[in-house]
C-alpha cells in the first residue's frame, strides 16, 4: 500500500490529518480525515463519459453519519440507518454548494461524492470537516476540478474567533458561520448570529479564509505526493463555433431590447425571450434543425445572460425596470386566516409567502435523535414550495433538499428572537404561493408578521433581503442588486441573503459564482442590504406595530411553576400514576422536567378551570406540612392504638387514640371512627428524626372545665418473669474471658 498522510494545524494547536491509500482504493479518490477521535471517509467516483444530451453538471453529494460512530443503536423497528436526516441533508448541501461551481463548465459526467462519519467523540463537530474531506478526495483523483477548496466553521467565543470550535465552545458563541472557499475566493457562507454588525461579519469571513488557505495548501501537497496533479482528458461537448457566432449576431440585439423594456411580468419576459430562440430555430433548414436545436438553445442561453448583464452594467436597467437599490412593491395582510393561532401574507413583487403559526405545549416538542445531536426543539419552521408557485404543471413529491435548506435559513433568522422564557412550543409554516426570487427571505418576513399576529412577544422583528451581483470579468465594473429576481439569481454572480433586526444581523447565506470577489464588494453589498432591511422593517412595523395583546381563544393557556427537586417524584408518582391522575381529573396537560433550579412544571389547557384544578392538585402535593396548621383529612386505616389519617395528598399522619377526644377511650371502637371518614385534624408535631406526623382531633375541641392531664405513674423496676435467672456482674470479655492482644489489625 502506498499510504500518504498530511497534517493540518489549527490556530489553537489541534491537528487534522488527511490520509489516502489505505481505504476504498477502487474509488476514483478516497481519503480519511481525522481530528481527535472523529474520523470521516470521503470517496468520489465519476463516470467516464457523460450521458446523452446532458449539458449540466450531474453532481450528487451525500453525507451520512453512522450511529456506531458514537456507540449507539439507531432507533426504529429495523435498527439500521434509514433516509437522511435534515442535519445530514443540510451538511451535504453545504459541500455541494462549494464544489458544484468549480467543476469545468463542459464537464457533464455523473459524479458522486460520499462522506461517511465512522467515528465521533462528541467533542469535535464532524460537519466542518466534510468539505475538506470531499475536496481532498477530489485532489487525489484524476477528476477535473478547479479546486482545492475547504470548509471551516468560525465562531466568536468571548470576543475571539475560533476555527472549528468544539460543541462546548459553540454553546457560548454569539456568531457561528460555515465558510467554504478556494485559496483565492470565498464561495459559500451560511450561519447565524446574535445581532452582529456588518464589520463583525466581514472579520469572521477573513478569519475563516485565512484558515482555509492553509488547508488548501496541504491538499495541493497531498495531490503532488499522490501524483494526481494531471487530470483525465474528457470531451463532453460538441460545439459549432460558427453557429455560436451566428446565434449571437442575430439574437443579441433583440434580447437586449427585451431586457431593457423593464417589464415586471416574469412570464411575459420569458415568453418574449423564448420567442427569439424559437424563431431562430425555425430559420434553420429542416434537415439540420433537429441536430442543431440543442446547440442553439445552449448558445442562446449565453446570449440572454449577456444581454441582461450588459443592460445592468452599461445602463443600470434591471429586467423589471428597477434601480439597483430599489425594492419591489410590498403589500402585507395579517390575521389572514381565522383558524391558525397567527397568520400573515407577505407579498414582494411576484414572490408571495403565506405564513401560519401554531402554539403548542411541551408534548409538541420535536425530538432530535441524530447521531450526535440529541434533545428537543421548541421552535420549528417548515418551508413548502409547491410547483404552482412558479406556474409549473407537475405534482408535488414530498419535501426536497431545497425546502429543507430554505426552511433552515429562515429558522436560523428567527429563532434567537423568540423570548427565552416563552412557554409555548412554536411552529411556523411558510407556504410559497408565488415565486420570483428570494422566497426564503419572504418566509422570514411573513414568519415575523405571523408570530406577532399570534401574540408572540418577539425580542425584535426580523426582516430579510437577497442581494445579487453582476461582475464584469474584463473590467472593474460591477453592480450590486437589492432584492433580486429569480433570473438575476440564475444569471448573476452572487446570491447573498441577509436577515436581521434594526440592531444587527441574525443569519446569512451566500453563494458566489465568480472569481476575485473583494471584501470591498462584500462590504458594499452588506451596507446596501442593511438599507433594504430597514425599508422592509418599516413596512412590517407599520402593518403590525406590536404583538397581539392576547392570544386567540383557540390557543392553549399555559401556566408554569417551579418546585423543589425532592418533590418531583411525589408529583409524578409510581409509574406516573399521580401525574396521570391529575391530567384525567383536571382535563389539563401536565409535564415536568428536572432542571438545575428544580422541577419545572408546565400546565396547559384550553380553559382556566382545568388549569386551576390541576394547579390545586399539584400545590396540594408540593405544599410542605406545617406544625400547628389545621387540615381536612380522611381516615385511611384503623389500628388498636389509633388511626392513620391522610391529611395532605399522599401524606399520612398518626391520630393516636389519646388525641381523638379529651376523655379516655378504652378502644378505637369507642371513638366511632371508621375508614373513609372525613375528619378535621391539627398537625401537632413533625418528628425531626423520622419525619413522621402526629395529628390531633382533641386539640380542635374545647378543653373540659377542670380537665387535668393524667399523670403517668413512675416507671418502677420491671418485675422478673418466672424462670428468669438473675443477671450477675458482667465480666471483662464476656464468657470467653479477656481478649487476647494479637497486635495491630492488618489493613
Amino acid at each position: 500500500m502506498n499510504i500518504i498522510k498530511k497534517t493540518i494545524k489549527l490556530p489553537d494547536g489541534r491537528e487534522i490529518t488527511i490520509e489516502t491509500g489505505k481505504l476504498a482504493k477502487q474509488a476514483d479518490g478516497a481519503v480519511e480525515v481525522r481530528m481527535g477521535n472523529t474520523m470521516l471517509l470521503a470517496t468520489v467516483v465519476t463516470a467516464k463519459e457523460a450521458g446523452e444530451g446532458v449539458d449540466f453538471m450531474p453532481l450528487q453529494v451525500e453525507y451520512k453519519e453512522k450511529f456506531s460512530a458514537a456507540g449507539r443503536f439507531p432507533g426504529g423497528f429495523l435498527k439500521r440507518e434509514g433516509r437522511a436526516s435534515d442535519y445530514e441533508v443540510l451538511t451535504a448541501r453545504l459541500v455541494d454548494r462549494v464544489l458544484r461551481p468549480l467543476f469545468p463548465d463542459n464537464y457533464h459526467a455523473d459524479t458522486f461524492v460520499n462522506i461517511i462519519l465512522f467515528s465521533a467523540d462528541g467533542e469535535d463537530a464532524p460537519d466542518c470537516l466534510a468539505g475538506l474531506a470531499a475536496s481532498a478526495a477530489l485532489a487525489v483523483s484524476d477528476i477535473p476540478f478547479n479546486g482545492p477548496i475547504s470548509e471551516v466553521r468560525v465562531a466568536r467565543v468571548n470576543g475571539e474567533f475560533v476555527i472549528d470550535p468544539t460543541f462546548d465552545q459553540l454553546k457560548n458563541a454569539d456568531m457561528e458561520l460555515m465558510v467554504g472557499a478556494t485559496y483565492d475566493n470565498i464561495m459559500m457562507v451560511e450561519g447565524e448570529m446574535n445581532e452582529v454588525s456588518e464589520a463583525d461579519l466581514l472579520a469572521a469571513l477573513r478569519a475563516a479564509h485565512d484558515a482555509i488557505k492553509e488547508q488548501c495548501k496541504v491538499q495541493m501537497e497531498l495531490a503532488e505526493a499522490v501524483g494526481s496533479t494531471v487530470k483525465r482528458e474528457y470531451c463532453h461537448e460538441v460545439n459549432d463555433e460558427e453557429l455560436r457566432k451566428d446565434v449571437h449576431d442575430k439574437c443579441y440585439d433583440r434580447a437586449y431590447a427585451i431586457a431593457k423594456t423593464g417589464s415586471a411580468d416574469k412570464h411575459w419576459r420569458q415568453e418574449s425571450f423564448d420567442a427569439i430562440c424559437d424563431e431562430y430555430i425555425e430559420s434553420i433548414p429542416e434537415e439540420e434543425r433537429e441536430a442543431k436545436t440543442p446547440l442553439v438553445q445552449r448558445y442562446y442561453h449565453d446570449v440572454e445572460k449577456e444581454a441582461m448583464r450588459r443592460c445592468v452594467l452599461d445602463e443600470g436597467v434591471r429586467l423589471d425596470g428597477r434601480k439597483t437599490t430599489e425594492i419591489r412593491p410590498i403589500w402585507i395582510e395579517t390575521d389572514y386566516l381565522p383558524g391558525p393561532h397567527g397568520s400573515a401574507v407577505f407579498t414582494r413583487g411576484e414572490t408571495q409567502a403565506l405564513a401560519t403559526v401554531t402554539l403548542g405545549t411541551k408534548l409538541d416538542e420535536k425530538i432530535l435523535d441524530d447521531v450526535l445531536n440529541r434533545g428537543t426543539e421548541r421552535f420549528l419552521l417548515h418551508y413548502n414550495f409547491p410547483p404552482f408557485s412558479t406556474g409549473e404543471a407537475k405534482a408535488q413529491r414530498g419535501v426536497g433538499r431545497r425546502e429543507i435548506g430554505h426552511g433552515n435559513l429562515a429558522h436560523r433568522a428567527l429563532k434567537r428572537m423568540i423570548p427565552d422564557d416563552f412557554p409555548y412550543v412554536t411552529r411556523v409554516v411558510s407556504d410559497i404561493l408565488e415565486s420570483n426570487g428570494s422566497s426564503s427571505m419572504a418566509t422570514v418576513c411573513a414568519g415575523t408578521l405571523a408570530l406577532l399576529d399570534a401574540g408572540v412577544k418577539m425580542k425584535k422583528p426580523v426582516s430579510g433581503i437577497a442581494m445579487g451581483l453582476i461582475h464584469d470579468d474584463k473590467s472593474p465594473k460591477y453592480a450590486i442588486l437589492s432584492d433580486i429576481l429569480g433570473d438575476e439569481d440564475h444569471l448573476g454572480d452572487m446570491d447573498f441573503k441577509v436577515t436581521g433586526t434594526r440592531d444587527g444581523i441574525t443569519a446569512t447565506q451566500m453563494d458566489i459564482k465568480c472569481d476575485g470577489l473583494s471584501y470591498e464588494i462584500l462590504e458594499r453589498a452588506l451596507n446596501q442590504a442593511r438599507d433594504g432591511r430597514m425599508h422592509i422593517l418599516d413596512l412590517i412595523e407599520a402593518a403590525i406595530p406590536a404583538p397581539r395583546a392576547d392570544y386567540k381563544p383557540t390557543v392553549p393557556r399555559i401556566v408554569t411553576m417551579l418546585i423543589p427537586k425532592e418533590l418531583i417524584g411525589a408529583v409524578i408518582g409510581p409509574g406516573g400514576k399521580i401525574i396521570q391522575g391529575i391530567q384525567e381529573e383536571s382535563g389539563a396537560t401536565v409535564s415536568i422536567d428536572e432542571i438545575e433550579e428544580g422541577g419545572y412544571i408546565e400546565v396547559a389547557a384550553a380553559n382556566k378551570a382545568a388549569i386551576d384544578k390541576a394547579l390545586e392538585m399539584i400545590n396540594a402535593i408540593v405544599e410542605l406540612p406545617e406544625e400547628g396548621k389545621v387540615y381536612d383529612g380522611t381516615v385511611r386505616s384503623i389500628m388498636d392504638f389509633g388511626a392513620f389519617v391522610e391529611f395532605m395528598p399522599h401524606r399520612d399522619g398518626l391520630l393516636h387514640i389519646s388525641e381523638i377526644a379529651w376523655e379516655r377511650l378504652d378502644d378505637m371502637e369507642a371513638s366511632g371512627l371508621k375508614e373513609g371518614d372525613k375528619v378535621k385534624v391539627k398537625l401537632i408535631e413533625i418528628d425531626k428524626k423520622t419525619g413522621k406526623y402526629r395529628l390531633s382531633m382533641r386539640a380542635l375541641l374545647p378543653k373540659p372545665e377542670g380537665y387535668v392531664e393524667p399523670q403517668r405513674a413512675p416507671r418502677g423496676e420491671r418485675p422478673r418473669r418466672d424462670g428468669e435467672r438473675p443477671r450477675g456482674p458482667r465480666r471483662e470479655g464476656g464468657d470467653r474471658g479477656p481478649r487476647r492482644n494479637n497486635g495491630p489489625r492488618k489493613e
